[in-house]
């Protein structure tokens, strides 16, 4: 009864329709075998999409930066209605004439005309908010784009800042401070801030490009006190982020002369330093470092610099490389910022580390350096300090011999009690003369392991306990250490505090 009613699913299906399918199938595969067996035995190799990059780009350097994506824009026409009907007659056909003409030349005359009817002494100043909403919107093509020119010349620079928003800066260049139409297009110029906060690093670079604006870079300051936020540096470091975001090579163009001209803003803190570090490339940090040398740019200072490095070692890795390098390029005493090795993890700073290493490599020990270097607490992993006494203990032997004999004599006292954080004013560590045996005992091991033999100095210090006995404890080997040198300096060393090893 079932068969009947349900034939469909109770009959089994023919032969010879499967044996067709599967022999199509068949077919249908053996030919994407033929074709692929084709292709293996094709002379030329395969080749993955990177590797016709790289094939493409030989020669040339790869730079893994990240770049923010511009997205495209669509230019749209400007729409003034909702503010000129507000304008007076006069001012309101000017600015109907800017906006028709297209030639930058004949808008350049118009917008000249526009700052005379301006400087007018019965010029409504209620009218500077809707005129600055005109402009904004009339030149808002101007703010976009790259701003300086690919190739740098005085020419191109000239043709640059040839815009019809040059004519206020312009006009303001050729006047005098204490002139009353020199407030009033500050006025103007705050108003289309404003609007339009691009108006400040275009301010910056017309003040650095133009030949009309040469010296005259103190007028961004009465700009800045104009604006709302009337402050210097908040202004300062908007703009330069607002540049940052928009076009790094201008940001690249504009820092030497924001750093010479407003060196109280830019280097007492590492905020202007960081904006840059985080966007350049290696071919810009280059370029900053060739112009630290020229004496072209200078940003840091000896008494601030010690700071910027400490805020530093929040950045990212090649920011902090970076940084280093900026501040190598200047002829600052690596003393001067010494004292950040009492702030630095092996673990958490490995940047300035390695930057520091390589520089102390280079330098003749100080007392006050030996005095640092041996302040860092004594770790399996970290071989900071090991690497660097050993290097020295090689080529400034007589040197660090002596130093090393100054910091006993000076530590040979108690160890003073402990500190609470809460009653400390310094977090620092303080140099006790367990740190000083424990790196010592540390360099005799390695000098051992490496079967390197000193002499003169330092081997009085670290040179006679190669004759320990093998598997002699920690504690026991520090308290033949204070043994040894109060012979050498014939003073009684005090009882040793011992720390647990990690």
């Amino acid at each position: 009864m079932l068969r009947e009613r349900f034939p469909e699913f109770c009959n089994s299906p023919s032969p010879p329709a499967e044996v067709k399918m599967e022999e199509s199938v068949t077919l249908e595969m053996d030919n994407h075998v033929l074709e692929k067996e084709d292709g293996c035995y094709d002379n030329t190799e395969a080749t993955f999409s990177d590797d016709e990059e790289e094939l493409n780009n030989k020669g040339k350097k790869r730079e893994f930066r990240f770049h923010p994506i511009k997205e495209a824009i669509i230019d749209e026409p400007a729409d003034i209605t909702p503010f000129v009907d507000q304008l007076d007659e006069t001012l309101r056909e000017k600015v109907l004439q800017l906006q028709k003409e297209s030639d930058t030349e004949m808008q350049c005359e118009v917008m000249q005309e526009i700052v005379d009817l301006i400087l007018e002494e019965d010029f409504d100043s209620e009218q500077m908010s809707t005129l600055a909403s005109c402009l904004a919107e009339l030149f808002k093509g101007h703010f976009r784009g790259d701003v300086l020119p690919e190739e740098i010349t005085e020419e191109s620079l000239e043709e640059s800042v040839c815009k019809p928003v040059c004519l206020v800066f312009r006009n303001l260049c050729q006047m005098q401070e204490d002139n009353s139409g020199f407030s009033v297009l500050l006025d103007m110029l705050a108003e289309l801030y404003q609007k339009q906060p691009k108006i400040g690093y275009h301010l910056l670079y017309y003040l650095k490009a133009s030949k009309a604006a040469m010296g005259k870079m103190s007028l961004y300051e009465s700009f800045a006190q104009a604006t709302a936020l009337g402050d210097l540096h908040t202004c300062l470091m908007m703009d330069m982020k607002a540049c940052q975001e928009d076009d790094v090579r201008l940001l690249c163009y504009l820092t030497p002369s924001i750093y010479s001209e407003f060196p109280d803003e830019t280097l007492r803190s590492g905020e202007l330093l960081n904006m840059i570090v985080a966007v350049i490339d290696s071919t810009q940090l280059q370029e900053l470092m060739c112009h630290v040398m020229m004496g072209n740019l200078v940003m840091f200072r000896k008494d601030s610099v010690l700071n910027i490095l400490i805020q530093s070692l929040d950045w990212e890795t090649f920011e902090q490389y970076s940084t280093w390098q900026l501040f190598l390029a200047h002829s600052i005493p690596l003393e001067t910022i010494i004292p950040i090795l009492q702030h630095l993890k092996y673990k958490e700073h490995p940047e300035a580390l390695s930057c520091l290493l390589l520089q102390l490599r280079r330098e003749k020990p100080t007392e006050e350096m030996v005095k640092m270097v041996l302040s860092r607490p004594c770790h399996p992993e970290d071989q900071f300090t090991t690497s660097i006494l050993r290097h020295w203990a090689v080529k400034h032997d007589d040197t660090l011999g002596e130093h090393i004999k100054a910091l006993l004599i000076k530590n040979n006292s108690l160890p003073r009690k402990r500190q609470s954080l809460r009653s400390s004013s310094s977090k620092l560590a303080q140099l006790t003369l367990e740190q000083i045996l424990e790196h010592l005992d540390n360099l005799r091991l390695n000098l051992m392991n490496t079967k390197h033999n000193l002499g003169g100095a330092v081997a009085q210090w670290v040179g006679p306990r190669s004759c320990f006995p093998v598997g002699l404890g920690f504690e026991s080997r520090l308290g033949c250490l204070a043994m040894d040198w109060r012979l050498v300096l014939g003073v009684s060393p005090p009882p040793l505090v011992l720390r647990p090893r990690f």
